[in-house]
């Protein structure tokens, strides 16, 4: 969401940032919106001006005895009185037009985000660690072909129980992927001084309005009779955290992480990554959220990115952190990393973690400020959000960068706590 006003003050520049984008000029169609609001707005405090004054001419009509005249007067209020009536409700509508109009707008990226159409044009920000050279008879395996092979994914059953893009995890597979979302939440509560927090996996559409979701990309989201949606990653119940709150300028940073299941329809992603367990409609990921001052946030941003890149330095995973373009950043984005692991089975790197400044887009949509040590009034703050990361990706890599030539899966050191000290799954 917007500041009308900053719009107002500066149109050029908005609408360049827009068309950095990939999308159309849009000052032009808001200021003319806010122009209808303001001049009805002016209309209303004309005839609220004209009802008061027509009111006190009443008195004195019937006071010099024109009762003629006290009765046009009493006749022009009751008229003011419908259209001030019908006037605000015509208000409310104008004010939701530019609302809606804005809300549909994506955020403004940073100037130092590369411009670009699409993933093809994103910018390497570094690399960790170097391709493994893995001791196989064969090419690499996939990790749906380890998984199936050690009976632990069934995707035929899954698809049984409920559709495809789902699968059923069994044995020290499914032990391997709680260990590793219970190993990403002990790191960042334990080391990277997040507050753990178990939200709501159901949400209504407050919060994702907040967050951006809605009302854009409400086909991506799975809905409920009861009007709750299920939430499409806790990104949007930790970021409402502070929803209409105004905070103390002590209370910031305030850093938040779940594991939590998360839920998508993946509607735009007909046909891709039909294998596996690469997309699904249920995973888990651990993930980071951060409030903090406008200052401060982009130097947030590399601390969260750092926080992310710390669980595949600690699993000891080949991974680069690419800049995203201004094409294909997400919605509410002002500034984008993804972090992408390198798989050997599937020979190429694959998104495991995105981190994203969203500055004050997502705090004016829920009303969220601090206030300023110094400062009279209170301030929007900026907030960020980052997975830390997504565990089924996780599972993935592990299985495909720890394969062994006689199809058991090596457990990564800092694994084993959580395994009872396995060392390899076969």
């Amino acid at each position: 969401m917007f500041d009308i006003k900053w719009i107002r003050e500066n149109a050029d520049a908005f609408d360049q940032a827009l068309a950095k984008r990939g999308y159309e000029a849009s000052a032009a169609k808001l200021i003319a919106l806010d122009d209808s609001r303001r001049s009805h707005i002016t209309k209303l405090q004309e005839a609220q001006e004209r009802r008061n004054a027509a009111s006190k001419e009443i008195g004195k009509a019937k006071g010099s005895g024109d009762d003629a005249r006290a009765q046009e007067l009493i006749d022009e209020v009751a008229q003011i009185k419908a259209f001030i009536q019908s006037g605000e409700e015509e208000e409310r509508t104008l004010i939701s037009g530019l609302e809606a109009a804005m809300a549909v707008i994506p955020n403004l990226p940073h100037e130092d985000v590369p411009q670009g159409a699409d993933e093809a044009d994103n910018v390497l920000y570094r690399t960790h660690g170097e391709k493994p050279e893995l001791q196989l008879e064969g090419a690499p395996k996939e990790h749906y072909e380890l998984g199936e092979d050690l009976a632990g994914m069934d995707f035929s059953t899954a698809a049984n129980l409920s559709g495809s893009r789902f699968v059923v995890l069994k044995g020290q597979i499914a032990r391997l992927e709680r260990a590793l979302g219970q190993f990403m939440i002990d790191l960042h509560t334990q080391e990277n001084g997040y507050t753990e927090v178990s939200p709501p996996l159901l949400v209504n559409s407050d919060p994702l309005y907040g967050t951006g979701q809605l009302p854009k990309f409400e086909e991506d989201l799975f809905k409920t009779t009861t009007d709750h949606y299920l939430i499409p990653t806790a990104e949007v119940p930790l970021t409402n955290l502070v929803a209409g709150e105004i905070m103390a300028e002590d209370q910031l940073p305030l850093r938040v992480t779940a594991l939590t299941y998360c839920f998508r329809s993946e509607a735009g992603s007909a046909g891709r990554d039909t294998r596996g367990m690469l997309r699904q409609h249920q995973f888990q990921k651990c993930e980071l959220v951060s409030v903090t001052t406008p200052e401060e946030s982009l130097n947030e941003l590399e601390r969260m990115l750092g926080c992310a890149e710390m669980i595949l330095q600690k699993l000891g995973l080949h991974y680069r952190v690419m800049t995203l373009c201004t094409g294909d950043m997400g919605f509410g984005a002002r500034k984008t990393y993804d972090i992408e692991v390198w798989l050997p089975g599937q020979n190429t790197y694959r998104e495991i973690s995105s981190c994203s400044v969203c500055g004050d887009f997502q705090a004016r949509r829920m009303n969220a400020r601090y206030r300023p040590v110094d400062a009279k009034q209170p301030v929007h703050v900026h907030t960020l959000n980052g997975s830390g990361i997504a565990v089924g990706r996780a599972l993935i890599a592990v299985l495909e960068n720890y394969q062994n030539s006689d199809g058991t899966i090596t457990v990564p050191d800092v694994l084993r706590p959580y395994m009872n000290g396995l060392e390899k799954i076969g």
